[in-house]
C-alpha cells in the first residue's frame, strides 16, 4: 500500500481526468500563488502573471510552501521529495506578460484585486487572444461572475472557481455556473478541481456563493459585538474555537482573508450583508490589513 508520499507522487504524475492541462493565472498574491502551486503539484503547466516587482515574493512564497509539503509528504523518502519539489517548481512559470501562454491556455483564472473594471478589462483581453477552447474563470468572492463576464463573447465558456485561503491547505473549491455556462464547461472545471485535489461543490452565480453568503452575517455580528463592547475580539475568537469547534475565530479569519477585502464588501451597495464598520475602516486606514501586511487584529511575523 502506498504511503501519503507515494499517493501524492502517483497522483501528481497521473494524467489529469480533465481536458485542462495548461493554466494561466493572473495575480501572484496569496490566492494566485496558491492556485499556481496546487496546479504545479499535480503536473499542470502553469503561467503565473503579475507585475515584475511582485514576482520575486511570489516565487519565494511558492518555493517555501512546496518545501513544506515535500517535508511532510516525503519524510521517509528524501529523493522523492526533491523530485517532487523540482517537478512542481518546473511546472510554474512566473512572468509579467503572458506572451504566448494565452494562445494555448486551456484555462485562465483571474485572482486579482476585487475591482470590477480591472477584471472586465482583463477578461476582454483574454477573450480576444485566447483560442476558442479556453475557459475563462474568476476567483472572485464578492462579485457576480455574470457582471465580470458581461462583455465576453464566449459566454458558454465562462464560470467561477472560488478557492479558499491558504489554497494549498484548504480542501474546498466552489465551482460557479452562470445562466450561460455550458454543461461541458462546468464539467471541465469540476474535473480539473478534483484533479488538483480539491473537493468541489456547485453553486449558481449568487453573491457570496455558499460559504461567504453564510459566513457574512456571522462575521458582521462578531464585529458588532466587539464594537458594542460586549466582548473583546480575542475572547470572541476563543469562544468560537472552543465552543463551536471552529478552526479559527472570526477575527483571525478576517486577518487571513484581508481586512481590505472586508471593507470592499462593506462598500458594495449590491452586497446582501453590507454594513460599515469604524473598527475595520480604522485598521485599513492604518495599513493593518491582516496576515499579508504582518498586522491586523493580531500581529504576525
Amino acid at each position: 500500500m502506498l504511503g501519503i508520499g507515494g499517493k501524492m507522487l502517483a497522483r501528481k504524475m497521473a494524467t489529469t481526468a480533465s481536458p485542462i492541462n495548461e493554466v494561466v493565472i493572473f495575480g501572484a498574491g496569496l490566492m494566485g500563488s496558491g492556485i499556481a502551486q496546487v496546479s504545479g503539484q499535480t503536473n499542470h503547466k502553469v503561467t503565473l502573471i503579475d507585475r515584475e516587482e511582485v514576482l520575486p515574493t511570489a516565487q519565494k512564497m511558492i518555493a517555501a510552501s512546496v518545501n513544506r509539503v515535500a517535508k511532510k509528504a516525503f519524510k521517509n523518502d528524501q529523493e522523492a521529495g526533491r523530485a517532487f519539489i523540482e517537478d512542481t517548481i518546473g511546472n510554474i512559470k512566473l512572468v509579467s506578460d503572458p506572451g504566448q501562454a494565452l494562445l494555448t491556455a486551456d484555462l485562465v483564472i483571474e485572482a486579482v484585486t476585487e475591482n470590477l473594471k480591472l477584471k472586465q478589462d482583463l477578461f476582454k483581453r483574454c477573450d480576444d487572444e485566447c483560442p476558442e477552447k479556453t475557459i475563462l474563470a474568476t476567483n472572485t468572492s464578492t462579485l457576480r461572475v455574470t457582471d465580470i463576464m458581461k462583455d465576453i463573447r464566449r459566454q458558454d465558456r465562462t464560470g467561477g472557481l472560488h478557492f479558499f485561503n491558504p489554497v494549498p491547505v484548504m480542501k474546498l473549491l466552489e465551482v460557479i455556473k452562470t445562466d450561460h455556462t455550458s454543461p461541458e464547461t462546468f464539467d471541465a472545471m469540476t474535473a480539473w478541481g478534483r484533479a488538483i485535489g480539491k473537493h468541489t461543490v456547485a453553486c449558481r452565480d449568487t453573491i457570496g456563493f455558499i460559504v461567504n453568503r453564510l459566513l457574512g452575517p456571522y462575521i458582521q455580528e462578531a464585529i458588532a459585538m466587539v464594537e458594542r463592547g460586549d466582548a473583546t475580539f480575542e475572547d470572541v475568537d476563543v469562544a468560537m474555537k472552543l465552543g463551536a469547534g471552529y478552526p479559527m475565530g472570526p477575527f483571525q479569519l478576517l486577518d487571513y482573508t484581508g481586512l481590505d477585502l472586508h471593507k470592499f464588501i462593506n462598500e458594495n451597495p449590491d452586497h446582501p450583508f453590507r454594513k460599515q464598520s469604524e473598527m475595520i475602516n480604522k485598521l485599513v486606514a492604518e495599513g493593518k490589513l491582516g496576515v499579508k501586511t504582518g498586522e491586523g487584529f493580531y500581529k504576525y511575523k
